[in-house]
């Protein structure tokens, strides 16, 4: 793993935590500090206590949220946090009481508070643990995870510093912004969207920190400047993080080899990847047969009852070969797994009428060996034959 895919790949490298890979990033800082500037326009942060590359996305995707969070509350309850901690000064220790008691005085101006609810403290539990895994708080003494369990568990806090450097600094006012795409217009005023250095950081953005790049039209100003500067795109990218740059009609990737792979991959040695390396076949098998047609940005439209039949064939003829959990789970319950990692893979994307899918479903497919098959179609006719014997006269 090369030193400023180590940055990519973690939120920050801090030097109490790994201290041999905050030394080693930082020595390597004059090999990158030029392609993040000048082509990902991403700023580094050089602290004495960690190294920060702040990285802004091109566009906001669905994937692109804090992993362990899943409420938005558990969002409101970040930022509470991170105001908390604005007023401490470093290395002041706190008690979990005081800092729940300002959480709570700071969310009732915009819900409901009830800490005897499971739900809330464990909204409160997970972005504690959260502050605790990224350093922003050093925990003395006791466990804030028994807090899921009951209110009243104590523990005392350290406060580090570095939750002063978590959010990212706008050269504008945010308090307009109600929403993401009020970020990105801000971002773009007084800039020509599509050309020059914009640009060029929407284009080197979306090829690393996106698992695809799409486009609908030849005139695309995204899609022009990765043709044009093919070349030079390939050299850079893979100088930095190794890999090939894939560009077909309407979609780019950047592939990367086991080696070279950073953060989450796909597919990978685990059963959802393979449904969904299977799935891939079948859609392929649909549209060379014609039953599915592409449309002219390459993407292949179908209703989301469609969505739901391909994934019940595929569950029916290999469940055999498929795990526990996959093979007896329920229909709507897969085909919902099976959509929430395709879309944050950005191989398809749902509507309330139909799900489109992207050419990354169909980038890798799978299927199982020819004496796999055989051996299943053979265990299949002696279950049904066992099944028939057992049948009443």
């Amino acid at each position: 793993m090369s030193e400023i895919t180590a940055l990519v790949e973690q939120y920050w490298i801090c030097r109490e935590q790994n201290r041999e890979l905050y030394n080693k990033v930082k020595r390597d800082i004059p090999r990158f500090q030029k392609f993040a500037r000048e082509q990902l326009g991403w700023k580094l942060l050089n602290h004495e206590q960690f190294l920060k590359l702040e990285k802004i996305p091109a566009h906001a995707e669905s994937f692109m949220g804090i992993q362990e969070f899943q409420e938005i509350r558990d969002y409101v309850i970040l930022c509470i946090v991170l105001m908390f901690l604005e007023d401490k000064e470093e290395q002041e220790q706190f008690l979990l009481s005081e800092l729940i008691d300002y959480v709570g005085m700071q969310l009732r101006k915009w819900m409901e508070v009830d800490w005897n609810s499971f739900s809330q403290r464990k909204s409160l539990v997970r972005v504690l643990q959260y502050g605790e895994n990224l350093g922003m708080l050093r925990v003395y003494e006791g466990n804030s995870q028994l807090l899921s369990q009951e209110m009243g568990q104590e523990v005392l806090y350290e406060n580090t510093g570095l939750s002063r450097y978590f959010a990212v600094s706008f050269p504008f006012d945010i308090k307009e912004c109600s929403s993401w795409e009020d970020f990105e217009k801000e971002r773009l005023e007084d800039q020509e969207m599509d050309r020059g250095r914009y640009r060029i950081h929407r284009v080197y953005r979306r090829l690393t920190a996106c698992p695809a790049m799409y486009w609908e039209t030849v005139e695309d100003a995204d899609s022009l400047y990765l043709k044009n500067q093919r070349q030079w795109i390939e050299k850079n990218m893979k100088g930095q993080f190794g890999g090939r740059l894939d560009i077909h009609k309407n979609a780019a990737f950047w592939v990367l080899e086991d080696e070279d792979s950073y953060g989450k991959f796909h597919p990978k040695d685990a059963q959802l990847p393979e449904v969904i390396l299977l799935l891939g076949g079948m859609i392929r098998g649909n549209e060379e047969t014609g039953k599915w047609k592409r449309e002219a940005d390459e993407t292949i439209r179908i209703s989301r009852e469609e969505f739901t039949v391909l994934v019940a064939a595929c569950q029916k003829q290999w469940k055999n070969a498929w795990s526990k959990e996959y093979r007896e789970m329920d229909g709507d319950r897969l085909a919902a797994v099976v959509k929430r990692y395709m879309k944050d893979w950005m191989m398809i994307e749902e509507t309330e009428e139909e799900i489109i899918i992207f050419p990354a479903a169909v980038k890798q497919e799978g299927f199982y060996p020819e004496d796999y098959c055989k051996s299943t179609a053979a265990m299949e006719a002696a279950e049904k034959k066992e099944k028939n014997h057992e049948q009443p006269l």
